[in-house]
């Protein structure tokens, strides 16, 4: 037992910090600080595997998290022309939901432009903390003991500013197109530490930033039912690659999502439902949201809102235990990746402000209610919407 410890603390003492260069990528960085470099485990393939499948779990989490920004606000203005009066009238007193899409459209020749903006600092994923120094790499343990002799953590601390211009083009009055490109700047910060018997030693750094375009959304609804201000609509939406894959600012495919909308609105409440399946590179998802408005003043519409994703495959994290090939009594622990179906529930609360003209000022904050996934505490936005037309 005695020759045990000396292996691994000539190993903690003799592995100095490693820093990550800085013309590295994001996905090289993140790659880099999940390795392991410094336990003693003698399974180099193992290592590997189990690194590789958990910074990719990361990455993808990470780039579906930026995959659901909205391509463009549900149509705040709606229209439709009165044939008693001759002329065109707003059809809803509301002004829409946020992320979910409504049935309604903005009317024939009827455009909008708008410009939104998302902070998000990610703190933990699957229930496990991202920050604080507790997410396990790899560790050693002795069998039958109740805590590892000598453990490997890692801390990143991920942030995205996202800046998302939007604008929408209503063909006629049952067909609308819009579009959202998202300019997108991403910063990565980690640690790696190695703990031996309570003495802490900084195995490696390593930080990264990224700034440029995300993937660009294109939309298109068509209403296939309309009464009053209810209906039912069917739609489809384009995700194209223009963001840097290995930036984590792109999916690096096209990713297609056709939807089916429906709305039920009553003197100033509304009832929204929007479901879709998304056929993508990193993850097949049923996506499918819900939310409520409320049209509190003729110039005010408070929202609540359900967002949820059904990801097939893309994984959650684990930790994986395996006897050491060499040392009899002792199991290695390493953080890995489950690869099953998960699914994720977000909440949303939002203002809508008519603050002049057609002009909208939507506030939002999301909260996410499930552990799974990468996940942050709140995510505030905020979005200037401007609606033009004949």
């Amino acid at each position: 037992m005695r020759t045990l410890f000396v292996v691994f603390l000539l190993s903690f003492l003799l592995c100095p910090p490693r820093q990550a260069e800085a013309q590295q990528t994001i996905t090289d960085v993140l790659s880099f600080l999940m390795t392991n470099r410094s336990i003693p485990t003698d399974d180099f393939v193992r290592d590997e595997q189990a690194a590789l499948a958990t910074s990719n779990t990361i990455a993808n989490l990470f780039v579906l998290d930026l995959a659901s920004l909205p391509s463009s606000s549900a149509a705040g203005f709606t229209y439709r022309l009165d044939p008693a009066l001759g002329t065109v009238i707003r059809t809803s007193e509301s002004f829409g939901p946020i992320f979910t899409q409504r049935s309604l459209l903005a009317g024939q020749n009827h455009a909008s432009f708008g410009v939104s903006y998302r902070s998000t600092s990610f703190t933990n994923i699957d229930g496990r903390s991202l920050r604080d120094g507790t997410l396990l790499s790899t560790a050693s343990i002795l069998r039958g003991d109740a805590a590892p002799f000598d453990i490997e953590t890692v801390s990143l601390r991920i942030r995205t500013d996202t800046m998302t211009i939007t604008g929408s083009y209503g063909v006629t009055d049952r067909l609308d197109v819009s579009a959202g490109i998202p300019f997108v700047h991403l910063s990565l910060q980690g640690e790696r530490v190695d703990t031996y018997r309570g003495r802490r030693l900084v195995q490696a750094r390593g930080t990264a930033s990224a700034s440029g375009f995300g993937d660009v959304v294109v939309r298109s609804r068509y209403n296939v039912m309309t009464e009053g201000a209810s209906g039912l609509a069917i739609g489809a939406e384009v995700r194209l690659p223009t963001g840097n894959e290995e930036n984590l600012l792109g999916a690096g495919q096209l990713a297609f999502t056709p939807h089916l909308i429906g709305s039920v609105e009553r003197d100033r409440v509304g009832l929204h439902g929007d479901v879709g399946y998304s056929f993508d590179k990193i993850a097949n998802a049923l996506a499918y949201s819900a939310a409520v408005t409320v049209a509190a003043a003729p110039r005010v519409t408070v929202i609540g809102e359900l967002l949820g994703r059904r990801l097939e495959d893309v994984g959650r994290l684990v930790e994986t235990i395996q006897p050491h090939p060499r040392l009899a009594g002792v199991d290695t622990i390493r953080l890995n990746s489950s690869g099953e179906t998960t699914d994720r529930l977000v909440a949303v609360a939002g203002v809508k402000w008519n603050v002049a003209s057609t002009w909208l000022m939507t506030a939002s904050v999301l909260r996410s209610i499930t552990s799974v996934g990468l996940n942050a505490d709140w995510v505030p936005g905020i979005t200037f919407d401007g609606w033009f037309g004949k």
